[in-house]
């Protein structure tokens, strides 16, 4: 049995964020019925370059597999009688709206709850479903700016930097996905649903933690530091090496003495100026000219050999390099998945292992896929061919 079989979820959604959300869910088994305009060409990501084809793209596959589709026509009337159809027969609706738009739409709780009062109403906006600026749109780019991300991302004299992949798009897809669960269960304790709000600007500023903390208790100012090196601990930081780099990090005081035993340089551990935290954050800048200096003389492969298992170290390695290392195979992390436009895809499958539970793997659907599937069970067999005609669906 799938950890998620039984669970169904209505989600209208697109792109990024609030796709990547509903994926995790639906590779687990819950049934994600993922709701597109018929007036338009459905999900805007399906036409994402620079591969797309036929109403459908890589980019696409990546985020909406083991989902289905329905068109259906939210702004009319006739499509709002098969919406609240649905809703009685779910657990949740999810959307990655604007945050004005649930209201707008009556797609959050307090406009479905007479219909099924456990439902559970889940919106991934922006900048949320309250506050000044509920009404503006926001994007992954804007947000590593806005909160921070982006000054402390990048050496130190160069301008501030975004990360390279959309990082606040998946950490608040993450976090929509816990809250989504978090109000399931809520209802299906309490017998009464509730409105989930999750947006980008709470979790970017969410996920700066410790450095927050630092700063509103003791106005510490956080800056972007050579190497990316660790703010306070030392040395955590990349290293250049004969060849390449690699990432060193001595984030337990047990680290530090290994490291020079293994360096060739067992005195650094010894002088009273490198003899804990405090003392080789205070010399920082002495110890690490003195271990840039070793590291250049043998290459990563070497540095790698010696020190793995002993200090925490990895080598900096390319997306390419990534996706072909031994261990992505051996945690089931690339998976193959049959599309009807693209043949047999490599994806990336689901981080989450369940002892219990082999994912099966479906491609994306193309729109519309389960439009007859989902309306015949609702009752519309004899009404489905007008549906269609007039544009419902």
């Amino acid at each position: 049995m799938k950890p998620l079989e039984g669970l169904r979820i209505i989600s209208i959604e697109q792109y990024g964020a609030g796709p990547y959300a509903t994926l995790h869910l639906a590779d687990l088994g819950a049934e994600v019925i993922k709701i597109e305009d018929p007036t338009s060409n459905g999900d805007v990501s399906r036409a994402v370059i620079p591969y797309a084809q036929n109403n459908d793209s890589l980019f696409f596959q990546s985020l909406n597999r083991n989902k289905k589709s329905i068109s259906l026509n939210l702004k009319s009337n006739e499509g709002r009688e098969i919406f609240e159809r649905l809703v009685k027969s779910s657990d949740a609706v999810f959307n990655n709206l604007r945050g004005d738009v649930p209201e707008k739409l009556k797609i959050n709780y307090n406009h479905l709850k007479h219909i099924n009062p456990q439902i559970v109403t889940c919106s991934l906006s922006g900048f949320g479903t309250t506050g000044e600026m509920a009404k503006e749109p926001a994007y992954d780019y804007l947000l590593q700016a806005m909160n921070g991300h982006m000054s402390l991302t990048g050496e130190p004299g160069a301008p501030p930097s975004k990360s390279g992949i959309s990082i606040v798009d998946f950490s608040t897809g993450m976090m929509a996905a816990l809250g989504l669960m978090v109000g399931i269960f809520q209802a299906k304790n309490a017998g009464i649903g509730s409105d989930i709000d999750v947006s980008l600007f709470d979790t970017s500023l969410s996920v700066l933690n410790y450095l927050a903390i630092w700063h509103l208790n003791k106005e510490y100012e956080p800056v972007r530091t050579k190497h990316s090196a660790h703010p306070t601990l030392v040395p955590s930081q990349l290293f250049q090496t004969k060849d390449s780099y690699v990432v060193v990090m001595c984030n337990k005081e047990k680290f530090f003495p290994l490291l020079c035993e293994e360096l060739g340089a067992p005195e650094l551990a010894t002088d009273k100026k490198f003899s804990n935290f405090q003392a080789r954050l205070d010399n920082k800048e002495e110890l690490i000219n003195q271990l840039e200096t070793i590291f250049k003389t043998r290459t990563s492969l070497y540095w790698l050999e010696t020190l793995r298992g002993k200090v925490p170290i990895a080598p900096v390695n390319t997306v390419q390099e990534a996706l072909h290392q031994p261990l992505a195979m051996q945690r089931d992390m690339i998976v193959p998945v049959d599309s009807m436009n693209f043949g047999t895809i490599k994806m990336l499958g689901t981080p989450i292992k369940v002892s219990s539970y082999s994912p099966c793997y479906k491609a994306a659907p193309f729109l519309g896929e389960h439009n007859k599937e989902i309306y015949n069970e609702l009752g519309y067999e004899r009404e489905y061919e007008q549906l269609k005609t007039s544009g419902i669906i």
